[in-house]
């Protein structure tokens, strides 16, 4: 899966005239910082221009990163599990022709498939070095310095220089027992300034294991060459639980607690539900609904036309309708001009459970589809939730939200807005209940709607109105046949 994002290059003058420095690119959206999920490429590896080298993922989505130009790779600057920063030389490569830069790099081209550059081969430039001019210009980028580099990102050059050391280029499994545990690194490390040492580790696998036994690795004195943390190392910590570095006091029963950055994705979560919530002064009301019929209809839709119909895609069909009807529904509020901005189309969001966590695929231009058309996109977005991978054109441009908890076996909930919308409607479980039909007490197919509503963009009598059409659709769906 690829992504239109630019990418940039950028001269080494420390390295020769033909080496230059493929840096992480603006993500888009107000996005600095992205995880390192896969390198496909090793040092050594001869790339074409294009060629996919890296897969990343951001707050938003997982895309892969295209090299803009051709050569041989030298040095990787980041390993599997790395947080790099925009701006950020992800690796460096040797273009091609370029006889200097391929002779003074001749004995990177020796080292093991998989593994990343050591400290002698990092690319980042001398305080000295002046970028080249020329080159390929790519979307945001061109031959010129980037602005200088935070603290955070010297703090992760240091940490690169020490782990590149007989570290996999991927983070995996599969490099010799004696390069995880006994490297051998070629340049010193530097010491902290301030606070307690920190030492290099080797391994994305000693730093796993330290982890998952609630020990700091870069905290332990090191036994390796260069004061590098092994394995043997963070053994000998485990069985003497003389850590310098215990999240919490050993002996307690949170000893066994388990803590989880809130990064990536589920930070941006956080923050816009959290904003939500602060912002907005909502309000949820819900009714009851009859679905025997919206079942029943289903059914027939399907036999007449040999075709699957979701529940979904119908009730996401009445929506749009109900959008249609009262419009101030399908609007977004613009703080910063204290406007309230009716959308002319309906770009219909599912929210959706995925194993990056939740995220909202947007339908774009749902009012203009057929139900059929519909139908196909709802498969569609709903289908690829399974993976979590979606473009970032995808996940924006949202004008209202439908949230279907019900597949989670829960009745109903008070759903939170999705800034800027305005409103959002959740769908509870169907499940057989007592009903009153007719004045006659019978059974049916009963479920529970929750609307949550912006009262900045209204009050209470179009979201009343938009809620009970809906549940008209679903009790009779006829009634919608007007309205089509």
């Amino acid at each position: 899966m690829s992504a239109d994002l630019g990418t940039g290059t950028r001269g080494t003058g420390g390295r020769g005239a033909g080496t230059r420095e493929f840096i992480l690119p603006d993500l888009g959206e107000g996005l600095t910082e992205a995880e390192l999920i896969s390198w496909k490429v090793a040092v050594g590896d001869t790339v074409h221009v294009d060629q996919m080298v890296v897969e990343v993922e951001s707050a938003k989505s997982v895309v892969e990163l295209p090299c803009p130009y051709a050569g041989r790779i030298v040095s990787l600057h980041a390993a599997a599990g790395d947080t790099v920063t925009a701006g950020q030389a992800l690796l460096s490569v040797a273009e091609a022709g370029a006889g200097g830069a391929g002779q003074a790099d001749a004995g990177v081209a020796e080292a093991p498939a998989g593994a990343a550059a050591g400290p002698a081969q990092s690319g980042a430039m001398a305080s000295g070095d002046e970028p080249e001019s020329g080159g390929a210009n790519l979307i945001g980028y061109g031959a010129s310095e980037p602005k200088t580099r935070s603290s955070k990102e010297r703090s992760f050059g240091q940490k690169t220089a020490a782990a590149a050391v007989g570290e996999p280029a991927n983070g995996t499994a599969g490099a010799p027992a004696s390069a995880a545990e006994e490297p051998a690194p070629t340049a010193t490390v530097p010491a902290p300034t301030s606070g307690r040492q920190v030492s290099p580790v080797s391994s994305p696998l000693v730093r796993k294991l330290a982890k998952d036994h609630g020990i700091s690795a870069k905290h332990l004195p090191g036994s390796g060459a260069g004061g590098v943390v092994t394995r043997a190392d963070v053994l000998a910590a485990i069985e003497s639980e003389a850590t310098v570095d215990r999240r919490v006091p050993a002996g307690t029963s949170a000893d066994r607690d388990t803590r989880t950055p809130i990064t990536g994705l589920r930070k941006v979560v956080s923050e816009r539900l959290s904003k939500s919530r602060q912002e907005i002064p909502e309000a949820t009301i819900w009714l009851d609904v009859d679905a025997t019929e919206l079942l029943a209809t289903k059914r027939t839709l399907e036999e007449r036309t040999g075709e699957k119909y979701s529940l979904l895609s119908l009730v996401a069909r009445f929506v749009i309708a109900g959008l249609k009807k009262f419009p101030i529904l399908n609007s977004s509020i613009d703080t910063a001009a204290g406007e309230i901005v009716t959308h002319g189309d309906i770009n219909l969001g599912l929210a959706a459970q995925t194993p990056r966590g939740l995220m909202v695929p947007v339908i774009h231009g749902a009012d203009r589809m057929s139900l059929r058309q519909l139908r196909d996109s709802v498969v569609e977005t709903v289908g690829r939730a399974d993976t979590g991978r979606f473009d970032p054109a995808e996940l924006a441009g949202g004008t209202f939200t439908l949230n279907n908890y019900g597949v989670f076996g829960v009745d109903g909930s008070a759903p939170i807005i999705n800034l800027p919308e305005v409103a959002m409607l959740g769908l509870g479980r169907i499940k057989e209940r007592p009903w009153v039909v007719d004045g006659e007490l019978t059974v049916r197919k009963v479920m529970y709607l929750s609307f949550v509503f912006d009262h900045r963009a209204c009050d209470g009598a179009e979201p009343s109105e938009f809620l009970t059409f809906v549940a008209d659709c679903i009790e009779n769906p006829v009634s919608l046949l007007p309205e089509v």
